[in-house]
C-alpha cells in the first residue's frame, strides 16, 4: 500500500505543476511515473526508444533512462541507434575502445547535424562505462539505392556490403498501416514509386531489427534509439524483430507532441507501451 501512495503521490505532484515539460503515459493513456517506465526497461530484452529527432525531451529521457539502467543492469546494457550507419560500426568501435581521437571520430562516422547536442552526450557515456554500442541503420546510399531502384538492387552488392545486410531478399509486408501511409502519401512523389518508399522504409526497418537481433544475447538489454515512426504501433522494426529473434520481450516508448499534455491524444494511445506527451511548442534541437 505504501508503494501505491507514493506512486499516487508523483503522479498527483507531476499533474500539479503549473508547466510541466512532459507527462508520461502508458498505452492506455493513463499517467504514470518515470519509475513504472524504468521498471519495464529493466526487465525487457530491447527497448526501442521512438523519438523525435529534434524534441530536447525525448534526448534528455534517452540519456536519464541510459543512465539510470545502467545503475541497474552495469555492463549488461547495450546501447543502439538509428542515428549510426552499419558500415561506421568500425570506427565507432575505435572511439568507444579509445584507439582514435574525438575528431577523428567525428570526421570519419556519418554523425547527424544534432550529434553534438543530443546523441554525443550517449556515446561518450558508452565510452566512459565501456559498453557496447551498435550501429544499426543501413547505410543511405543503400536506402537511397531501393528508393530508386527497388530491393531487387541489393542483389548487386558485393558480398562483403551485404554482410552488413538483413539475409536477402527481405520480408515485406505492404499491408501494415505504416507502410500503406507511406504509399499514400508519397506515390508518385519525385518520380519515385510509392512501392519503392515503402521499400526503401522497410530496409532500414529490416536492417536495424537484424542487427538488433544479431547484437542481443541472454542477459543482455539493449536500448535502441530511432524515430518513432520505426517502432510505432508495434510496427517496423518490431515487426521485423519478431521475425528475426522470435520471443524477445520488447518494450516501445513513443512521443506525442500535443498543445494540451494534460490528457493524451486519442490518436497517440495504443501506439506504445509508453507515450511521452510534450507540449507543441517544446524548443526544438534544430
Amino acid at each position: 500500500m505504501g508503494k501505491l501512495w507514493i506512486a499516487l503521490l508523483v503522479i498527483f505532484t507531476t499533474l500539479m505543476q503549473d508547466n510541466p515539460a512532459y507527462l508520461l503515459y502508458d498505452s492506455s493513456g493513463k499517467v504514470v511515473p518515470y519509475s513504472q517506465l524504468l521498471t519495464a526497461a529493466t526487465k525487457a530484452d530491447v527497448i526501442l526508444f521512438g523519438e523525435s529527432h529534434n524534441n530536447p525531451i525525448c534526448h534528455w529521457l534517452q540519456l536519464r533512462l541510459t543512465k539510470d539502467l545502467h545503475k541497474n543492469l552495469g555492463n549488461k546494457l547495450v546501447l543502439a541507434a538509428e542515428m549510426f550507419e552499419a558500415d561506421d560500426q568500425l570506427v565507432l568501435n575505435e572511439y568507444l575502445a579509445g584507439l582514435i581521437k574525438e575528431n577523428n571520430f567525428e570526421k570519419e562516422a556519418k554523425i547527424w547535424n544534432n550529434y553534438a547536442t543530443d546523441y554525443k552526450p550517449l556515446v561518450n557515456f558508452a565510452k566512459q562505462n565501456h559498453l557496447a554500442f551498435i550501429a544499426s541503420n543501413i547505410p543511405r546510399r543503400y536506402a537511397a539505392m531501393v528508393a530508386m531502384q527497388g530491393l531487387e538492387s541489393l542483389e548487386k552488392l558485393e558480398a562483403e556490403a551485404k554482410r552488413i545486410l538483413p539475409p536477402l531478399p527481405i520480408p515485406l509486408d505492404r499491408e501494415l498501416p505504416s507502410y500503406k501511409k507511406i504509399a499514400t502519401m508519397m506515390g508518385g512523389h519525385a518520380g519515385t514509386s510509392a512501392e519503392n518508399m515503402v521499400a526503401a522504409q522497410a530496409i532500414k526497418d529490416a536492417t536495424m531489427g537484424y542487427r538488433i537481433a544479431q547484437a542481443w544475447e541472454k542477459g543482455k538489454v539493449i536500448l535502441h534509439l530511432n524515430g518513432s515512426y520505426h517502432s510505432d504501433n508495434y510496427e517496423g522494426i518490431v515487426w521485423y524483430l519478431n521475425r528475426y529473434k522470435p520471443g524477445l520481450n520488447l518494450l516501445t516508448i513513443s512521443i506525442s507532441e500535443q498543445e494540451d499534455i494534460t490528457a493524451l491524444a486519442q490518436e497517440a494511445h495504443n501506439k506504445a507501451h509508453f507515450i511521452v506527451a510534450v507540449p507543441a511548442d517544446m524548443t526544438k534541437t534544430y
